[in-house]
């Protein structure tokens, strides 16, 4: 093929593709114009030229089809209280959603709510609706059971309010009053309850006489008690009232033995005469009256689900 021959093929080229073009605009300005009743369909768009192979310069390759099973993540995110549908999708094509510990984008993703371990911003969400979690200020006199063979009062009457079966992590005595937690998630109550996973817990208690900073170094320093060795955490002396009758002393410890704050009092010559616990883990009882109970928010829960993700990796 000579020079004048290729030139001419490539004008029947360029003029072939520029009445493509103009056919195409045609076809959309048509479209425009004279939209049918009812909508389009396939049909009004027959005389559109279709290039499946075209896309435009440094456009992304077709994607593979996504599964079609499951929920729609951003669905599944809000209808377990993380967010609204759309500030899902943002967390979403922001990158702050792992799925099986894959960092997802992709809003057409599906997931399995059953199966699938998602997490948001570093925690976990949990979809199942069933699950409860509530925190209770457990009132002096009520003890820390579902049913009391000896008839007194016990945690039925908190219980009864909700219709899944709850039931209390750890124990509170019947002497002490504070946060008691209440869910039917026995994964985590049995992360929250047991010792081996050292959830720290605080307790404010007033104690008899003049309790000395010398009398704190020893709780901090650690004592020698009949089951063993124990020492708080942390502690600081709160308040001195009646002339030094009494003090107002914050501990905390991770402990669950029984009574163990009691007997720690005990030991350096100082009984407890009240005893709050104020906070357990994470959760703080804050302005929650004695004798009331109140669903954990999201963000408790979650920081409580972080918890027993941090406990099940160690």
């Amino acid at each position: 093929m000579n020079n004048y021959d290729r030139d001419r093929e490539r004008r029947g080229e360029r003029e072939r593709s520029r009445q493509e073009r103009e056919q195409e605009r045609d076809a959309v300005r048509r479209a425009k114009h004279e939209r049918p009743r009812g909508g389009y369909s396939l049909a009004d768009f027959d005389d559109i030229p279709f290039q499946p192979q075209h896309r435009p310069e440094a456009a992304a390759a077709p994607r593979e089809e996504l599964s079609t099973e499951g929920v729609r993540l951003q669905k599944a995110l809000a209808n377990a209280g993380v967010a609204s549908r759309r500030a899902s999708e943002n967390l979403i094509t922001a990158g702050k959603v792992r799925v099986n510990g894959q960092r997802v984008t992709e809003l057409g993703t599906r997931i399995d709510p059953e199966r699938d371990e998602v997490i948001v911003n570093g925690t976990p969400v949990q979809f199942d609706q069933s699950r409860r979690y509530v925190m209770l200020n457990k009132p002096v006199g009520v003890v820390s059971t579902m049913h009391d063979d000896q008839g007194r009062p016990d945690l039925r009457q908190f219980a009864k309010q909700f219709t899944e079966r709850v039931y209390n992590v750890g124990r509170l005595d019947g002497e002490t009053s504070g946060l008691l937690i209440l869910t039917n998630d026995g994964e985590l109550a049995n992360v929250l309850a047991h010792p081996s996973f050292g959830v720290t817990k605080t307790y404010v208690a007033k104690v008899r006489g003049k309790f000395t900073p010398g009398k704190l170094k020893q709780l901090l320093d650690g004592i020698e008690l009949e089951d063993g060795f124990i020492k708080a955490d942390a502690g600081h002396i709160v308040d001195r009232a009646g002339g030094g009758r009494t003090t107002l002393v914050e501990v905390t410890l991770h402990s669950g033995r029984n009574r163990i704050v009691r007997r720690m009092f005990d030991a350096v010559g100082h009984p407890v005469q009240e005893l709050v616990r104020r906070s357990f883990g994470p959760l703080q009882l804050g302005t929650l009256k004695t004798g009331e109970l109140r669903e954990l928010s999201r963000d408790e829960l979650g920081k409580l689900l972080r918890l027993a993700k941090r406990a099940a990796r160690q």
